[in-house]
C-alpha cells in the first residue's frame, strides 16, 4: 500500500468514525490488518500503546501505523488525514447546528447513532479481550478434558487483569497507575 492510498484509507477512517477513536478500531482493523501491512499482534500492541500515551487513541493509532509503515512522514501525514475529516464536520455542524438543533430529523438520527456507536465500540473491547486473555484452541473437542481447560485462559494475564479491576474499584486507584502497572506488566510477562 503506497503512503497516498494510506492517507486516503485513513481520511475514510476518520470519515466514518462516529463516536470517537475507539470506532476507529474496527476500521483500522479492517483496513490494516486484514490487507496484510501488519499482524493481528502487531496492531494490538500498537492499541496498547495508542491507549497508554496522550491523546485520542484513533490519532495516536495512525501515528503509529503511520511511522510504521512509512517513518515520520508517514506519521505525520496519517495524522493528519485521520482528524482533517473530523475538523470539516465539526466546522459544518457548527455553522448549521444552531437552526437545526431542534429537527426532528436530527435528533431522530442522534438517537439513532448512540446504540451504534456503543456497538462499535464494544466489538474492539472484546476483542482486545479475547486476545489477550484467552486461547482459543485449535480443536475444541480438547475442552472436555481437564487440560483443556486449564489452557484455555491466560490465567497470570487474567489475575492481573482481576488485579487491576479490584484496585480500580475497591481503592479507586488513578488510572495512570493502573497504565504504568500494565506496562511493567506487560514488559515483564511478555
Amino acid at each position: 500500500m503506497s503512503l497516498i492510498v494510506l492517507c486516503f484509507t485513513f481520511f475514510y477512517i476518520g470519515l466514518f468514525t462516529i463516536g470517537g477513536g475507539v470506532v476507529a478500531i474496527t476500521l483500522m482493523q479492517q483496513a490494516i490488518v486484514e490487507k496484510g501491512l501488519i499482524s493481528s499482534e502487531q496492531f494490538y500492541n500498537m492499541i496498547a500503546i495508542s491507549e497508554s500515551t496522550p491523546g485520542p487513541i484513533g490519532i495516536n493509532m495512525a501515528t503509529y501505523i503511520g511511522y510504521n509503515l512509512y517513518g515520520i512522514p508517514g506519521a505525520i501525514l496519517t495524522s493528519l488525514c485521520e482528524a482533517l475529516p473530523s475538523l470539516l464536520i465539526i466546522l459544518i455542524v457548527a455553522r448549521f447546528l444552531q437552526k437545526f438543533h431542534e429537527n426532528q430529523f436530527v435528533k431522530g438520527s442522534l438517537a439513532f447513532l448512540r446504540p451504534v456507536t456503543t456497538g462499535l465500540i464494544l466489538v474492539p473491547v472484546v476483542q482486545i479481550f479475547i486476545f489477550t486473555l484467552i486461547n482459543v484452541p485449535e480443536e475444541w473437542g480438547s475442552l472436555l478434558t481437564l487440560a483443556g481447560w486449564k489452557d484455555l485462559f491466560e490465567w497470570i494475564s487474567l489475575a492481573f487483569y482481576g488485579l487491576c479491576v479490584f484496585l480500580l474499584l475497591k481503592f479507586k486507584c488513578h488510572p495512570i497507575i493502573i497504565i504504568v502497572l500494565g506496562a511493567v506488566f506487560g514488559v515483564v510477562y511478555f
